[in-house]
């Protein structure tokens, strides 16, 4: 069995997936292998747009620069340098957690997907399905699933 060359972490800007993305960088430089943080996302509605122009007093507004996944990312990215990774790249997907790390993991050949655990004990989680325990059915590699909530380990 071969060193992984690539490794793949999903992150949602959450607290909890960037312990996942500070894990992976670990697991990428230990390994010399290329980082994919990969941040999938879901356009707001006109009915979320509406909203969120309400709650700015009605003013109609226009958002410019970077989009909230290219902000993640970024931040990702960066920690993921501060942990080790040398190589580190960032894609921003539209769609499904699940379908679009599945789909990059196997269009880009990864060898390593890692996920943090975070829902899997939810109620939300049992009933729908958690990204971690759906993307472990899906995936075409290994995955590595980060234990990113509760006690932190010292």
């Amino acid at each position: 069995m071969s060193a992984y060359t690539t490794v793949l972490v999903g992150t949602d800007g959450s607290e909890s997936s960037f312990r996942a993305v500070d894990r992976a960088a670990s697991v990428a430089a230990g390994a010399g292998a290329t980082l994919l943080v990969v941040c999938a996302y879901r356009p707001m509605s006109a009915r979320e747009v509406q909203d969120a122009a309400d709650a700015l007093g009605g003013e109609s507004y226009k958002v410019s620069g970077s989009t909230p996944a290219e902000d993640v990312l970024r931040d990702a990215a960066d920690r993921a340098r501060s942990g080790g990774a040398d190589k580190v790249e960032t894609l921003a997907v539209e769609g499904d957690p699940v379908d679009e790390l599945a789909r990059v993991a196997k269009d880009r050949g990864v060898d390593l997907v890692m996920v943090g655990n975070r829902g899997l004990n939810s109620l939300a989680g049992r009933l729908l399905g958690s990204v971690p325990a759906n993307i472990s059915h899906r995936a075409t590699c290994d995955v590595l699933i980060v234990h990113t909530t509760g006690r932190s380990r010292t």
